[in-house]
């Protein structure tokens, strides 16, 4: 049974407002004992002129309560109700145990398409530490959408075209002959595009070889081209072991070169409907409201950023006829994609430009509040960090249970998501914290207390006896049980309102409060007892909730070991 439909229908017919928007109104108090569901009577204040309070008094008067709805109470301007427990139970644990893995789906992107633009690192270069948050929200949101029923286009805009890359192919022209490609070829790669920034700043007539090499590439010479995709392909293979690990997909590998011949259509568009201005000998879209202009074409009439940009965005409502466009790139981006999405809007594309959105995220600080990029003066890769946290984890495994199979697998899957859920706990704007201390703690609210809490649902239903279909309901109606139980009916919504602010932290806040609510309960009950129809409903609880936290910690991206 849906109660949150069986509330709003009874509050539609007093109030005259449609059943699915009261419905979405409708919340979970965080004290149960004030209800099982509360409406905030604030969302009707402005269509019935009233008071909160005063709404939820006459609301009161002319409800009664029946089979479904116990009591009713009012606390302010809310709203609240208690239902009929056992039906309560009986509905969240049916739907859970028909739907399994599946629990918490739904179908509401059916036929919408949503694309992601996220992860797009620069070739040449390994994968560091600045493109880990981009990679981790991106990847958690196509989950999610994906999960939602969305058709979900993840795209990698990589940077593979510019004076980056001719660097490194000048750079390789020069000094090929003194490194080893064999061994470990981006680092060699790397080094060299080092060596050449140095080079440059002692003597700038450098910066004319890579001019060279970046001419030759647009001309399409063959050996520069050649040059080119085997730098392109040895960076895709260092980036894939990391998407690997953090279990990432892509549909599309078009990176900034891809859109080379598709910026004339942008600039002729802009001049047919008269937006480009001349400014400074630089072409450029006016902005309202005080906002700087976007820049189209430089003073040396070569494109930039935005018209590349632009280009990407036609060709993605030509190919993917988008519902949605996301672009999670660092909050120091903001302006650039409020241009791009105006200069979009003023070109006659504001149905796409209305659901085009740039999705924010902060820094990554230390424990001491610096910003993580550095160490010894080179940049920290991704490599490195996941190295670290596997061997931290392995080295915390070892400890605890020496005697574990499989641990550098099981060490692999718990560093790993320490790192994940670190990144996607808090909200993503906020700036992260990366404290090793903190990320690898099996107590606290981590990655690694969830994967625990997981493995520990795991190891009851080992030991048990196999679960009987017949479930008496009535053996899950205490408190502790209860309050798993109203956990486990809101997953849904919480997945539905990850996608509404396109916040990941939602899912990783939820599992937490749903593995220490398990915790409670765990530790106020015996699950194995002698009353053997209790202990059946109880490790029917069990199983769900272990299978709820697999789920929601797999949109997140996250693994689940079976022992730790």
């Amino acid at each position: 049974m849906d109660f949150e439909y069986e509330i709003a229908k009874r509050l539609s017919q007093i109030t005259h407002v449609e059943i699915e928007e009261l419905k979405n109104y409708i919340e979970v108090p965080p004290d149960t004992t004030l209800g099982d569901f509360a409406f905030p009577c604030f969302k009707l204040a402005k269509t019935l002129k009233k008071a909160p309070p005063a709404i939820a008094e006459e609301l009161k008067a002319q409800l009664t309560t029946d089979e479904v709805i116990s009591q009713i109470n009012v606390v302010g301007g809310y709203l609240n109700f208690f239902v009929n427990k056992i039906a309560f139970i009986q509905s969240v644990m049916e739907e859970a145990i028909q739907k399994g893995e599946d629990f918490g789906r739904s179908n509401i992107g059916e036929g919408k398409t949503v694309v992601i633009d996220y992860s797009s690192p620069n070739i040449a270069k390994p994968f560091h530490i600045g493109h880990l948050r981009t990679t981790v929200i991106g990847g958690a949101l196509y989950k999610i959408y994906e999960f939602l029923g969305y058709h979900v286009v993840g795209i990698n805009h990589l940077g593979d075209w510019g004076m980056g890359v001719s660097k490194t192919i000048a750079g390789y022209e020069m000094w090929k002959d003194e490194y080893d490609f064999s061994v470990d070829p981006i680092k060699s790669i790397l080094a060299i595009y080092v060596r050449f920034n140095q080079l440059e700043k002692e003597d700038e007539s450098i910066k004319e070889r890579a001019r060279d090499a970046f001419i030759r590439l647009e001309k399409g010479d063959a050996e520069t081209v050649k040059l080119w995709k085997w730098i392109i392909e040895i960076s895709l293979q260092n980036y894939k072991k990391i998407y690997d690990l953090l279990d990432s997909h892509f549909d599309s590998w078009n990176g900034e070169a891809f859109y080379n011949d598709k910026m004339d259509r942008v600039v002729k568009e802009l001049q047919e409907k008269n937006l480009l201005v001349d400014s400074e000998g630089a072409k450029v879209v006016m902005m309202p409201d005080n906002m700087p202009p976007c820049i189209i074409l430089t003073s040396a009439g070569t494109t930039i950023y935005a018209t590349r940009d632009l280009a990407a965005l036609l060709y993605r409502i030509d190919n993917y006829h988008f519902d949605k466009a996301l672009y999670v790139v660092g909050s120091e981006q903001s302006l650039h994609f409020k241009q791009v999405f105006q200069t979009l809007a003023l070109m006659g594309y504001e149905e796409y430009a209305k659901h085009c959105e740039h999705i924010p995220f902060g820094l990554i600080l230390d424990e001491h509040g610096e910003k993580i990029g550095s160490r010894k003066g080179t940049a920290i890769t991704l490599e490195e960090i996941f190295g670290e946290a596997i061997e931290k984890a392995l080295k915390i495994i070892e400890e605890k249970n020496p005697n574990l199979e499989n641990k550098e697998e099981v060490a692999k899957i718990v560093g790993v998501g320490a790192i994940i859920f670190n990144d996607l706990s808090n909200n993503r704007v906020k700036d992260e914290i990366f404290d090793w201390n903190q990320i690898l703690n099996f107590a606290g609210e981590t990655g690694p207390y969830l994967q625990y809490t997981y493995v520990r649902t795991q190891s009851i239903l080992r030991s048990a006896p196999q679960i009987s279909s017949q479930i008496d309901y009535e053996a899950l109606n205490d408190q502790e049980a209860i309050d798993v139980i109203k956990m486990l009916s809101n997953f849904t919504k919480v997945i539905v309102s990850a996608t509404e602010k396109n916040e990941p932290s939602f899912i990783a806040r939820y599992l937490i409060d749903l593995a220490q609510s398990y915790s409670r309960f765990y530790n106020e009950h015996q699950i194995m007892c002698e009353d053997k129809t209790i202990q059946n409903a109880r490790l029917m609880l069990t199983k769900v909730v272990g299978s709820t936290l697999k789920t929601g910690l797999g949109l997140l991206g996250m693994k689940c070991p079976q022992k730790m």
